[in-house]
């Protein structure tokens, strides 16, 4: 089960039926807690990158385009794991 309205293009090591849920963390309890797992692991990735880089101010964030993550991104450059389609780091580049 995925949220959303896309399937991954992913392969699978068994047979499986990968379906799309639109609102699935609020429809699904197996999604719902996928997504809070999820979230409190990149939360705890979010700290171990301030840690690294506190001018970046991750531990704010969270890495979600705020006014401060955008001009910390101008003012101190792009990091290698930046993802080069977001926005911000794209006009950059």
């Amino acid at each position: 089960l995925v949220d959303g309205n896309k399937i991954p293009d992913i392969t699978l090591p068994v047979k499986a039926v990968v379906k799309a849920i639109v609102k699935g963390d609020n429809l699904i309890p197996a999604i719902s807690a996928a997504s809070i797992i999820a979230k409190v692991d990149r939360d705890a990735e979010m700290i171990k990158l301030h840690e690294l880089y506190p001018k970046y101010g991750f531990d704010k964030h969270k890495g979600y385009p705020t006014k401060f993550h955008k001009q910390a991104i101008q003012q101190y450059g792009i990091l290698d794991f930046y993802r080069k389609s977001y926005k911000p780091v794209k006009e950059l580049l």
